[in-house]
């Protein structure tokens, strides 16, 4: 596959993948642009390994971790409401997906990634341990302990010991 019929087959894959990590349009655009052009370089290399797919999202996982490294990333632009949607309001339920998305935000890198690559790019334990570069147990302690910090979040009862 050349690296023009990659860009094309999987870049929107790879902008919401950003997206989802960053929190951000802009800055996901910005950081699949930057990942992609380090890509391009190396790509008969990524291109004969057995999946380039996850090197490329490994790629982009760890350029946002880079990224927030910098002291000088550290502003993130978010809006203020003056006032919580209702329950039974027509966007009640978008002020809900907003209001999980901030806390999303406020997880560590590690743990936002391990959530992100399971539940909206549907990857298994094996997938997500290979693109983190750590072990299977590594990516199900990480997602455990996000989802428990999240259920505390919103008041909801957590799990006893049971996998999330």
């Amino acid at each position: 596959m050349t690296f023009e019929e990659y860009v094309t087959s999987r870049g929107p894959a790879l902008i919401r993948l950003a997206r989802l990590l960053t929190g951000d349009a802009h800055r996901a655009e910005d950081l699949t642009q930057d990942v992609l052009a380090r890509a391009y370089v190396h790509w008969r290399r990524i291109a004969r390994a057995d999946r380039p797919d996850v090197y490329v999202r490994r790629m982009l996982v760890n350029a946002n971790a880079s990224w927030w490294r910098r002291r000088s990333s550290r502003e993130l632009a978010v809006d203020t409401f003056a006032e919580r949607a209702h329950r039974g309001d027509l966007g009640g339920e978008a002020a809900d997906r907003d209001e999980m998305w901030r806390l999303i935000q406020m997880l560590p890198d590690r743990q936002r990634a391990v959530l992100v690559l399971r539940y909206y790019e549907d990857l298994d334990d094996a997938t997500i341990a290979q693109i983190l570069g750590c072990s299977q147990v590594t990516v199900r302690t990480h997602a455990m302990r996000a989802l428990t910090h999240l259920r505390e979040r919103c008041g909801l009862p957590t799990s006893n010991g049971s996998r999330p």
